[in-house]
């Protein structure tokens, strides 16, 4: 049976071709007054988002996943919480690399979890966990966003979404939606759309990839800067996952 994997598992196997996301990635407020700009140029949209990320710490929020696709077979369909901290690049003390964690609860229980040294994905069905350096994915566009170390304006051609995205009347007064295109080729994401409400907050995530599988994320309960970040212990409790006796361990 194959894995159901979240947007950021872009970085391993097949599903890598999908987000995060990350995704995710840029799940901030902005100021009321640029929320209420009708003239706002994408662009304008993807610039406010970026600032307004640079100065997060940390983000945790729930999620609804479902992906479909010639290669993924039947629609599947998943839900859970995930949490991300931001890498600091201080010298005095050290910089913190960036960490991540994806917690399925449905379909099944899945873990995906990054301490800054050791990407892990865990599937409790399988009685599996799956150990890559996290190194390996810092050249990912979207890994990069949700540990703080790209730019959106640099990765990313920001463009007005593609016409079967664009908010309706109904919605156009609530939600605004942006398009970004990967600028390296080497990227397995196609697009990406961003659903952006007006109290500038992201609402949803669509993800295409070059094979033509598609991810929606919708999420909700966006709590930002919330994580003891410098607490040493809550860190370790929450990116560092140690899983059933008997879990077979793979290392790649």
């Amino acid at each position: 049976m194959k894995p159901f994997l979240p947007p950021i598992s872009v970085f391993s196997v097949t599903a890598r071709a999908l987000l995060l996301v990350f995704t995710a990635f840029l799940l901030l407020p902005w100021p009321l007054a640029a929320s209420q700009n009708n003239t706002e140029s994408p662009e304008d949209i993807a610039r406010r988002l970026q600032q307004n990320y640079d100065q997060i710490t940390s983000l945790s929020f729930h999620f609804t996943q479902k992906t479909e696709g010639e290669l993924s077979g039947r629609a599947q369909q998943g839900s859970g919480t995930a949490w991300f901290v931001k890498e600091k690049k201080t010298q005095d003390p050290p910089g913190t690399a960036g960490k991540m964690r994806w917690d399925y609860t449905t379909p099944e229980k899945q873990i995906l979890v990054s301490d800054g040294v050791n990407f892990s994905m865990y599937f409790a069905k399988l009685q599996q966990m799956i150990v890559s350096p996290a190194e390996s994915m810092r050249t990912d566009i979207t890994y990069s966003f949700f540990t703080g170390t790209g730019n959106l304006l640099k990765d990313f051609s920001v463009s007005a979404p593609n016409p079967e995205f664009t908010p309706g009347k109904e919605d156009a007064d609530h939600s605004k939606v942006i398009k970004l295109t990967p600028k390296e080729n080497q990227s397995q994401v196609s697009a990406i759309h961003l659903w952006v409400t007006t109290d500038s907050l992201i609402q949803r995530i669509d993800i295409l990839d070059h094979f033509d599988t598609r991810t929606t994320l919708d999420l909700s309960d966006l709590q930002v800067n919330t994580l003891a970040t410098d607490d040493r212990k809550t860190m370790d409790a929450l990116f560092l996952y140690t899983p059933p006796e008997g879990t077979e361990i793979i290392y790649q």
